[in-house]
């Protein structure tokens, strides 16, 4: 074995594995990959594009001013879209006591500034979100815009919340003010940009927004969402009937954009209220409608207590029944008219099953009647129902859920639903992200949703933690949010006993990595070596790094995590093996054999179809001696990827 395979690789800051996706990395590498003439070294270990290989490259089609191209421009654009590509070297800290269900649950809560998350999110959920609802905070001049910063949003996003000191809060966005409208594009832009990244490739995009930034918005969605690529529909929402007085105009509705892949089926028929429906004879009638003209239309529709249990085979040519035959209590339905002439249904046997959804059974004096009718149909681009009325179904239902919460003004909770039944009703296990979560709106319609079609559908919501001055039982925002979900949870297990979907989720918070920034200390180099013998912070518990290992592997937050005792040392498994994580102290030269002996021996038992990344805590080795024998036992039974924090 040689020596290299024995060594074990060190993470420390830095390491990609201490990162969120690097996008400016992997574009540089799809670069290289179809155009490596157009990078040239920069140097300074980087890369720099050659604008005239590029120009040469696209035929010298190049624009002569960046003016005359179609888009929005605004003040900060460019640094909105490289804030997007930094990557973020936070972490989200599991929160066992704030959740609910946290063993089982695959659903989950995260409070931090929602720019950070969706970085620490690109790895585990890249391109397998289903639907992604957002209603960011309308321009209106009153909302506070979060501060983005180029150089470190997690201490940014520590020193709004007031976790460490600092100059960064939130701040208001005046309507007078000369950066009303560039303050609000330049926080949803690259939010929008981090989003699309996780988006799956059938996934479907809605976001809410009112007048003052209708314009731009769509703008900003066909530049992040390509048209050709992607279809944008704006579909005006009557969210408040009694209306907003304005000086001219009462204003009562808003929008939801839906962006989705172009030329595909990504929005479900809605179902047809039964009133609603028209109802026809499901049997021919008319020219070319006796059973003659089809034969494989001739079979029996069987009927039980008034309602349709199934269907027959096509009957031999030489078999006349009655138009309605009970036989063991079920009743045998055929297309045979009042005047006792023999006709076909309009669907032959073999695609009968396909719009069963679409027939009912109408009680006769003689039988029974089969009628077919057009239960499902296409959305229509104005939505106008009555449970749309955000006062009644937004204010009102959190108020009751949440007894003086001080949000006001949320999402009905049916335009939620809706939205998801559109973007979702074909997969009952997707996944739904709402990273401006609010009052927590889109948690309750996922588990509605999911008792109503008896779906799996998962939820993952983002909340900053915004402040609520003099608010003692609701400090924050976030806190209505955890509150809301799990009342609304409640809520849904009392009435409907025999529901056993998922009402509980996890909770995660944004904070700075486990691992240690070297901050040496010039006057006390001595101290400062000392000090950082450990590289873990001090104070972070073990399921806090499993889960920053979880994020930065890529793995999913909820991938399964057994825990088992090995040579008396803690060793832990996540998603069936393809990681095992080892924090103990006291790996010694002594106790190194016995520990990695059984975690090979586990390893075999779980049989991990990926391969297998093993990771130790570099300061639980006595010495590296024991680091060397450890890698080097692990590589001989064909473990490769060993690391250690």
């Amino acid at each position: 074995m040689s020596e290299g395979l024995n060594k074990m690789k060190k993470i420390g800051k830095g390491d990609a594995l201490t990162q969120s996706r690097n996008l400016i990395e992997e574009n540089i590498a799809r670069l290289m990959e179809i155009f490596p003439d157009l990078l040239v070294e920069d140097g300074d270990g980087g890369y720099a594009v050659d604008v005239e290989r590029l120009k040469q490259l696209v035929g010298d089609a190049t624009l002569s001013s960046a003016d005359e191209k179609y888009g929005l421009s605004w003040h900060g654009k460019r640094r909105a879209r490289q804030i997007a590509l930094t990557p973020s070297t936070g972490t989200l800290l599991p929160c066992p006591d704030e959740s609910v269900d946290w063993q089982d649950t695959r659903n989950l809560l995260i409070e931090g500034d929602n720019l950070e998350v969706l970085k620490l999110l690109q790895k585990s959920y890249n391109r397998k979100i289903k639907a992604i609802y957002i209603d960011p905070p309308y321009n209106t001049g009153r909302n506070l815009i979060y501060p983005n910063d180029y150089q470190d949003g997690v201490r940014t996003y520590l020193e709004v919340t007031g976790q460490v000191g600092g100059v960064n809060k939130l701040q208001s966005n005046p309507e007078s003010g000369g950066r009303f409208h560039t303050n609000w594009l330049s926080m949803i832009y690259p939010r929008l940009q981090l989003a699309r990244n996780l988006l799956a490739p059938d996934g479907v995009l809605i976001v809410t927004i009112d007048d003052n930034e209708v314009s731009q918005l769509g703008v900003i969605l066909r530049e992040v969402f390509e048209e050709g690529n992607f279809d944008h529909v704006c579909v005006p929402v009557i969210h408040n009937p009694r209306g907003v007085q304005g000086k001219n105009f009462s204003y009562v509705h808003e929008y939801a954009y839906f962006v989705y892949p172009a030329g595909t089926k990504a929005i479900c028929d809605r179902r047809i209220d039964d009133a609603d429906v028209d109802w026809s004879h499901f049997r021919n009638w008319g020219s070319e409608s006796e059973r003659t003209d089809a034969k494989n239309c001739f079979y029996p529709v069987m009927v039980k207590d008034d309602v349709i249990v199934g269907f027959g085979d096509v009957c031999p040519d030489d078999f006349h029944p009655k138009q309605t035959e009970v036989i063991d209590g079920i009743s045998y339905v055929y297309p045979i008219d009042k005047a006792g002439v023999e006709r076909k249904w309009r669907y032959a046997r073999q695609s009968v099953e396909a719009i069963a959804s679409m027939l009912r059974a109408r009680k006769t004096k003689y039988g029974y009647e089969i009628e077919l009718g057009k239960t499902f149909g296409l959305y229509r681009t104005l939505w106008n129902d009555k449970r749309y009325d955000a006062n009644e179904y937004g204010t009102g239902l959190v108020g009751d859920l949440v007894p003086d919460s001080p949000f006001t003004f949320p999402k009905s909770m049916w335009a939620v639903y809706d939205s998801l039944l559109a973007a979702t009703g074909n997969d009952p296990n997707a996944v739904i992200l709402d990273f401006f979560a609010g009052s927590g709106t889109t948690g309750q319609a996922v588990m509605e949703l999911n008792r109503e079609t008896g779906g799996n559908r998962r939820f993952i919501l983002v909340q900053l933690p915004e402040p609520v001055d003099g608010n003692k039982k609701f400090p924050t925002i976030f806190e209505v949010t955890k509150a809301r979900v799990k009342a609304a949870g409640e809520r849904i297990k009392a009435e409907s006993p025999i529901f056993k979907g998922d009402v509980g989720f996890r909770v995660f918070k944004l904070a700075s990595s486990n691992i240690r920034v070297w901050e040496p200390e010039p006057n006390d180099l001595e101290g400062t070596l000392l000090a950082n013998t450990e590289h873990l912070v001090p104070g972070r518990t073990d399921l806090d790094v499993l889960y920053e290992l979880l994020l930065k592997l890529g793995l999913d937050l909820c991938a399964p995590i057994e825990k088992k005792n090995i040579a008396g040392k803690t060793v832990y498994s996540i998603g069936g093996g393809t990681l095992i994580v080892c924090l103990a102290d006291g790996l010694t030269r002594d106790t190194v054999e016995a520990v990695a002996t059984g975690i090979v021996a586990w390893k075999k038992k779980l049989a991990p179809t990926d391969a297998t990344r093993i990771v130790f805590k570099d300061s639980g080795f006595a010495d590296d001696v024991a680091k060397t024998n450890m890698a080097a036992i692990l590589n001989q039974s064909g473990i490769r990827d060993v690391r250690s924090l």
